[in-house]
């Protein structure tokens, strides 16, 4: 027979446990804030169109907070540290995960300090050249890489955006020499291309939809695994010189670690199914985005694998942003 100690501590255990339940069950009761970049960007255009696409889905108004600044580095740390309780998300491109790839000390740990709900969109970038570039396939950029190493320059935003280290990863797969120039983002880079500054660039096909039938630049391949349906008749990079090359903007959302499971599956199944909306899939398309709307452990799987690929493209560069 149990003692009353021992029926004492079952007794709380039951009530801890019937608290949590209830806790997770009557979620939400309040508005959700839903933490991301700096308006007008990419990051912001997913968040607004998520929340205007849940409507009364989760019973709650759900809030765009913008929070730019660092790359992605404050909106990260809010969201990092923030009460588990399903009231604080972040909607944020693969900066989430690079940041602590590219800085020492970093404050947050992307796989250790954040729970997955889902791999919300993506976008693939295009490789384009200058016309007065010789070459008209990834193939031919190779080959002529490699006749003039380090003669040809390509120009990128900041350290550890996706216009730099996807042609960091294109370096590194084909084993060439092509010289980095730095500008302040990716606009002014694609003028510096327009002017022939500079040679070549991989840039998010969102950025290049009304420039992708202009003379002023060649466009080589999309970087996509498939052919995307934002660049039709475009070869994908592995199809057209580089086997296996793949690059391409995640937009995922996030909640602080140790958030509940049922508020994780609850906030998983509204925003997926936003998600699917054909209305909410064409807004997307419109600006160079396609959506997903995966399960949270399809999006972990995909945070690691991209962690391991790309986290040793920088090492191998040697690229830090203190």
């Amino acid at each position: 027979m149990p003692s009353r100690i021992a029926t004492g501590w079952i007794a709380l255990g039951a009530m801890l446990l019937g608290a949590g339940g209830a806790s997770s069950q009557d979620y939400p009761t309040k508005p959700v804030r839903l933490v991301t970049a700096e308006p007008g960007g990419g990051n912001d255009f997913a968040a607004r169109l998520i929340v205007q696409g849940l409507g009364g889905r989760l019973g709650q108004p759900m809030i765009v907070d913008n929070r730019g600044g660092a790359g992605g580095l404050i909106a990260a740390s809010i969201v990092a540290k923030a009460h588990p309780d399903g009231y604080t998300l972040l909607l944020y491109a693969n900066n989430v995960w690079i940041i602590p790839l590219l800085q020492r000390n970093a404050p947050y740990d992307a796989v250790r300090d954040f729970a997955p709900i889902t791999w919300a969109a993506k976008s693939p970038n295009a490789v384009v050249v200058h016309p007065s570039l010789p070459v008209k396939s990834v193939t031919d950029l190779i080959a002529l890489a490699k006749a003039r190493p380090g003669e040809l320059n390509y120009g990128s935003g900041g350290t550890g955006s996706s216009t730099h280290l996807a042609v960091e990863l294109l370096k590194s797969m084909a084993g060439v020499n092509i010289v980095r120039v730095i500008f302040r983002g990716n606009g002014p880079a694609l003028n510096a291309l327009f002017a022939g500054e500079v040679q070549l660039m991989i840039v998010p096909v969102g950025s290049l939809a009304a420039h992708l039938k202009s003379t002023r630049l060649r466009a080589l391949a999309v970087t996509s695994a498939q052919p995307s349906p934002l660049v039709p008749g475009l070869p994908t990079m592995a199809a057209s010189g580089l086997p296996g090359y793949e690059s391409m903007q995640i937009y995922g959302v996030f909640a602080p670690a140790r958030t509940p499971a049922p508020i994780v599956k609850q906030l998983n199944d509204a925003i997926a199914r936003t998600l699917g909306r054909s209305d909410v899939k064409e807004k997307f398309l419109a600006s160079g985005v396609e959506t997903v709307g995966s399960t949270p452990l399809e999006l972990a799987d995909t945070m690691k694998s991209e962690i391991a690929r790309i986290g040793k493209v920088i090492k191998d560069a040697g690229i830090r942003n203190e």
